[in-house]
């Protein structure tokens, strides 16, 4: 197993609070994403509504404008059509926006679903290190790559969340060719462990 000197274990320290700063950040974002997202659909039914209302106006104002003199009605309604498509191309604008950022958000959506469906899925993780007392500061549960988990006695330290064996194996292989020789996959599922894995 290598040695990590204390000025190493520091900069680790930090960097994994700075990780878990930056992972509430993200999270509040994300929260803040969906109540965008949300205000953006109310949007655009509203526009929706609008559109449609306003077409109806359009439809009677030309109406009414058959029933006055032809040369009128000719010039009103030229200048009705041209304040609709103005206004329907200003409206079909605003909804091109707003579908664009309804999908922008619905990535976001997409991936913080995706992180909640990984905590109750099998997941696979590499084991670097086990310890007896549970004051070690490496794992912080906001980080979504690191896993500290109580397995008695110990308490285990492992990095990574994959889907499949083959990835943690492949990351695994990564860190004994760093120099971490005891370093093991294990499955994890509802933030337990499973079974340790067969090395490839």
């Amino acid at each position: 197993m290598p040695f990590i000197e204390e000025n190493d274990l520091l900069e680790l320290h930090k960097d994994i609070d700075k990780s878990q700063i930056i992972n509430e950040r993200l999270l509040n974002q994300i929260r803040i994403k969906n109540k965008q997202l949300k205000k953006h659909k109310i949007q655009r039914n509203v526009l929706v509504v609008l559109m449609g209302f306003f077409i109806i106006v359009a439809l009677s104002l030309g109406a009414l404008a058959a029933g006055w003199s032809m040369s009128n009605r000719y010039d009103e309604q030229n200048t009705n059509v041209l304040v609709s498509i103005d206004s329907l191309d200003a409206i079909k604008s605003r909804m091109d926006t707003l579908k664009s950022k309804n999908h922008n958000l619905s990535l976001v959506n997409e991936f913080y679903l995706a992180k909640e469906f990984l905590g109750k899925e099998k997941i696979y993780s590499v084991q670097v290190k086990s310890f007896v007392d549970n004051n070690i500061l490496l794992a912080s549960k906001a980080l979504t790559n690191s896993l500290f988990v109580k397995t008695n006695p110990f308490y285990s330290y492992s990095l990574g969340n994959f889907e499949t064996l083959s990835e943690a194996q492949k990351f695994r292989n990564q860190l004994v060719d760093l120099g971490f020789g005891d370093a093991f996959v294990a499955s994890y599922q509802n933030g337990k462990r499973l079974q340790i894995e067969p090395s490839n």
